[in-house]
């Protein structure tokens, strides 16, 4: 089993594919360890492991029959409890959805079908991906928050119970937990992976992205997800970008912006003097916003809280009390009361945010940033998305690398960010910094 697990889904589906391994047999190792070690981490919300290794070994069969295979063939993935599935429920993190069921997959889960994935199960997340921490614990320490919403999805990834999962990013979702678990998190370009039969919480903030423990796996899926989908109001025709050519690329130098970000005193003065070593051993090069970008942390709370009181508040306000936290009630009262005029400026600024930093990236192949303000932390709070707010409000791909290490050890995660469209470059990019550090991602 020890062996199996350690595979990443691209050495997997290889082994899969030449008949060397069996779906089963894959499942059923990543089954055993989420046995082992599930009643620590508490990765996941639903998980029927008969109905997994169905999956396999219908997958097996087909394989056996001479059919044709897609690129995740036998991999087990497993899901955020925001997509809608048609074999399991899709509670959200709340009581409020308790028992749902939708006869239907998400756009994401269907893409993931269609490539030969078996739907591992579903995993835990904030209530309704908001702050409200799940069940999860961080694998490397369970006294520690493995970070939100996203977060049995990180963990899971982290653990080893499953090569890959998939979450979403409204403020820092999707980074946050993958540099708190120390694996890869990808936060695509606004758009460019379908939000269709996902809970939505903002049309202009929300992002699907991706959990893995290599670059390639992370390219891996990404190529299934992307692309064109008529149902997600902000898909785009076109090509999706080549991820894995991206990563299979030999490195070349890269430019890089340090920009610390007018929160960088947020972020507690170890992963400060990390991520500047860091900088100074790339070559990175000192860019310092203006003060035209010290409102975005405020735009982008505007736009979220306006945007969860319209999708949520009826539910909310139909239930007990005692069915929602009151964290989440203070935010969908804040943006119930927010004037139309403040929410439609926050917008406008949005655009303005996005074409400055664009300004910036004209220069540089991408942005070195904190993933997050220091390792995470002890206790229920799943940690402070700072880091991750500017470039969600913006829509700008972003990523996390587990370069560093902090207290006691703990992962500590480096993020790039590019320019809008510019995802497979960040795929390059990442690619040549892991290798300059030595990292082998």
């Amino acid at each position: 089993m020890t062996d199996l697990i350690a595979l990443s889904a691209a050495e997997a589906a290889v082994q899969i594919a030449r008949g060397h391994l069996s779906a089963e047999d894959y499942t059923r190792a990543c089954l055993d360890r989420i046995a082992a070690l599930e009643p620590k981490v508490h990765a996941f919300t639903h998980l029927d492991s008969d109905y997994a290794l169905e999956q396999a070994r219908a997958l097996d069969e087909h394989q056996v029959r001479g059919h044709v295979t897609g690129p995740l063939h036998g991999v087990p993935v497993a899901i955020k409890d925001v997509f809608d599935t048609f074999d399991f429920p899709t509670e959200c993190g709340s009581p409020l959805m308790k028992g749902r069921r939708l006869a239907r997959d998400a756009a994401a889960v269907a893409r993931l079908r269609a490539a030969g994935a078996v739907i591992l199960g579903k995993t835990v997340t904030t209530e309704f991906a908001y702050f409200h921490p799940g069940a999860t614990r961080n694998p490397h320490d369970p006294s520690r928050t493995p970070g939100g919403s996203s977060s049995g999805s990180a963990a899971a990834v982290a653990a080893q119970m499953v090569p890959l999962a998939i979450g979403t990013q409204t403020n820092g979702s999707v980074i946050r937990p993958a540099a708190f678990c120390g694996v890869i998190g990808v936060k695509p370009s606004h758009g460019l992976n379908s939000r269709h039969g996902c809970l939505l919480l903002s049309r202009t903030l929300d992002h699907v992205g991706v959990f893995a423990r290599s670059l390639a796996d992370a390219a891996l899926i990404l190529g299934i997800l992307a692309g064109f989908d008529a149902n997600d109001p902000d898909s785009r025709p076109g090509a999706p970008p080549d991820f894995e050519d991206a990563v299979e690329a030999e490195p070349k130098p890269r430019r890089l912006a340090f920009v610390r970000t007018q929160v960088w005193d947020k972020a507690d003065l170890e992963a400060r003097r990390a991520v500047e070593d860091l900088a100074r051993r790339v070559g990175a090069e000192t860019v310092d916003l203006d003060d035209s970008f010290a409102k975005a942390w405020v735009d982008h709370r505007v736009v979220m809280a306006a945007d969860m009181a319209r999708q949520f508040g009826e539910i909310v306000s139909s239930g007990r009390e005692s069915d929602s936290s009151e964290q989440l009630r203070e935010l969908l009262a804040e943006g119930a009361a927010t004037p139309a005029l403040r929410y439609l400026a926050a917008q406008d600024n949005r655009m303005r945010y996005r074409a400055g930093l664009g300004r910036i990236l004209a220069d540089y192949d991408a942005i070195l940033t904190p993933a997050t303000p220091g390792v995470a932390p002890k206790g229920e709070a799943t940690g402070n998305p700072a880091f991750n707010s500017l470039w969600s409000l913006t829509g700008l791909p972003s990523l996390t690398l587990p370069l560093l290490k902090g207290e006691d050890g703990m992962p500590l995660g480096v993020q790039l960010v590019c320019a809008p469209g510019d995802d497979a470059r960040l795929m390059r990019v990442a690619r040549w910094l892991s290798a300059e550090v030595g990292a082998g991602l």
